[in-house]
């Protein structure tokens, strides 16, 4: 078994961190496998070395080790080109020069309730899908045409939950045309290429065979499972895991600063007290 943490370097880690990393390093430890860090940097505007450095320190103080050097995204850039060129070349992708004012102007004409969201965000209403690759210019997004990617792929799409509603999950693979909508692979600036595409080149890359992630992220799953069978990649297993939340019962992002880690460490906890806070 191969396990993997893979946070971004933009922000101290928290207490959710915590039982991402230790949990997913505690089952490959149980399995006599491996753990992997992986340092998710395409946000090179966030990105900081003094919050990758912090990564580093508070996984070292918790007791996790893992093989060195770690990859960084920002340094696999060729591995999610090539990926985006396969798809060119299944006439998947399109170019998109829409900002979101824009697409959220194109869904707030007349209706009732509130714009669709899928894993992407705002479910794009398709209003460059018309246009061809040949008619790509400096500045647009490149956005997978879901239902070409959705007739290109089998019917179903199948994964193994070991987390949440353990056992094989089966998705029609139509679902995602009104639930995820034509994703975007590679953003507006140069270069940024998309989380969905990079994080399935690289569990692949990496051999990862179980992904452990909270199960926010649960309904990006068949996407991913989508990404994986049009690029020829094998599907992990997944364990999406509950999440650890404040006081309020909100899920812990990076602004939580009172929740980050080195602030139990300078107030004198152990990794054993850390393990006690988030239920291991």
């Amino acid at each position: 078994m191969i396990t993997r943490f893979a946070p971004s370097p933009t922000g101290p880690l928290h207490l959710g961190h915590a039982y991402s990393a230790l949990l997913g390093a505690d089952l490959a430890r149980a399995a006599g496998g491996q753990f992997l860090l992986r340092i998710e940097d395409l946000d090179r505007e966030r990105s900081k070395p003094e919050w990758e450095a912090a990564i580093h320190e508070d996984l070292r103080w918790l007791g996790i080790d893992y093989p060195r050097p770690v990859w960084r995204q920002s340094e696999r850039l060729p591995a999610y080109e090539a990926a985006l060129a396969r798809l060119d070349e299944m006439g998947l992708l399109y170019p998109c020069g829409c900002n979101r004012a824009e697409i959220r102007a194109a869904l707030s004409a007349p209706q009732e309730g509130d714009p669709p969201h899928g894993p992407d965000g705002l479910i794009y209403p398709g209003t460059c899908r018309h246009r061809s690759m040949a008619d790509r210019r400096p500045g647009d997004a490149l956005r997978l045409d879901i239902q070409k990617a959705v007739q290109a792929t089998a019917k179903y799409l199948e994964f193994t939950e070991d987390g949440d509603g353990s056992g094989v999950q089966r998705r029609a693979a139509a679902d995602l045309i009104t639930g995820a909508g034509d994703i975007v692979l590679a953003r507006r600036q140069t270069g940024a290429i998309a989380y969905h595409l990079a994080v399935v080149v690289d569990d692949a890359a990496q051999g990862v065979t179980l992904v452990t992630r909270g199960r926010d992220l649960s309904d990006a799953t068949p996407l991913h499972v989508l990404l994986q069978h049009l690029l020829g990649l094998p599907t992990p297993r997944y364990h999406h895991h509950r999440l650890i939340r404040d006081a309020q019962g909100k899920r812990l992002a990076k602004r939580h600063d009172a929740e980050a880690i080195q602030l139990y460490r300078e107030r004198g906890a152990t990794p054993q007290d850390i393990r006690a806070l988030v239920g291991l």
